[in-house]
């Protein structure tokens, strides 16, 4: 018997209908209807019973379709062996990204994956940096676009991509109101913060220690589009990246206060050390062409 012919017996078993089988396989129905035909001839049993409503299990059938699927799982373990003798990847890598990302350039990295490393999946997953570099810490992601001002963490493996510049933004109707707004007058304006850990809170305590003051926690959003629209609702200044004060200028939203200026880094993170997947090793290179 052949692998193709277990394929096709568990396609049918799956879609009970020999045509939906031969879409699912990549064949025609009477292909389909051969192959099944060896199948039995080969195993001296019947496997399915045509009825009304399609394709059904015999006894022998759903004992034998459990035999198949173990043996389909065997074939596909010892080729994924095989490919990881020779260094190939595959599998799927858990990616985390920034929300609302600075541009990635993950078409990039997808083009060059699917070019070089067809059998390695990206799973993206999105969230504020220093929740996405706990979990790459944790193992429950394999690597991760952050911001981070960091130039080395323990246990990970860490490659700055780009600088990111931050800046301050008002609402439209407080920067008209107030043209000439100094350091200690924005200061003490009500504020956009954002959760203690990430890296645009460490700014923003060092933009108020500038001028002398603590920053106090008011109001807080999750990510850089809520800061963007709570400051353009007029709840109060906040800091962002400046690709996203300029979009929010040009629309009217907001208005960047020019006396100010940091940035941080855009980071590709790992962890560290000799039992890193190929795969990731694999996303490694193509993020690391991307950014050349």
């Amino acid at each position: 018997m052949e692998l193709y012919q277990l394929k096709t017996f568990v396609a049918i078993a799956r879609e009970g209908s020999l045509t939906r089988a031969a879409e699912r396989v990549f064949t025609s129905a009477p292909a389909v209807s051969a192959q099944l035909r060896a199948l039995e001839d080969e195993l001296g049993v019947k496997l399915f019973e045509r009825t009304p409503r399609g394709m059904s299990l015999t006894e022998a059938g759903v004992r034998l379709l459990d035999e198949a699927e173990r043996t389909l799982a065997s074939a596909m373990r010892m080729r994924s062996a095989a490919d990881q003798l020779r260094g190939a990847a595959q599998g799927v890598v858990r990616f985390g990204t920034v929300v609302d990302p600075v541009a990635l350039r993950l078409g990039e990295v997808l083009v060059t994956l699917a070019q070089r490393h067809p059998q390695v999946a990206l799973q993206l997953r999105q969230g504020l940096s220093y929740q996405t570099l706990s979990a790459v810490q944790r193992g429950d992601l394999d690597c991760a676009y952050v911001l981070s001002d960091a130039e080395h963490i323990e246990g990970l493996e860490l490659h700055r991509l780009g600088a990111v510049d931050l800046v301050v933004v008002l609402p439209a109707s407080v920067a008209e109101a107030h043209p000439g707004l100094s350091l200690d007058e924005l200061t003490n304006l009500p504020w956009v913060g954002t959760p203690p850990s990430c890296v645009l809170r460490v700014h923003l305590e060092k933009l108020f220690a500038g001028a002398g003051r603590e920053y106090r926690q008011g109001r807080t959003a999750d990510d850089e589009s809520a800061i963007r629209s709570m400051v353009a609702s007029g709840m109060g200044a906040g800091l962002i990246r400046l690709d996203q004060a300029q979009q929010g200028e040009r629309n009217g939203e907001l208005a960047i206060w020019s006396g100010w200026r940091s940035h941080t880094w855009l980071c590709w993170v790992a962890p560290g050390g000799d039992r890193r997947a190929v795969a990731v090793e694999a996303v490694k290179e193509a993020v690391m062409e991307a950014w050349a």
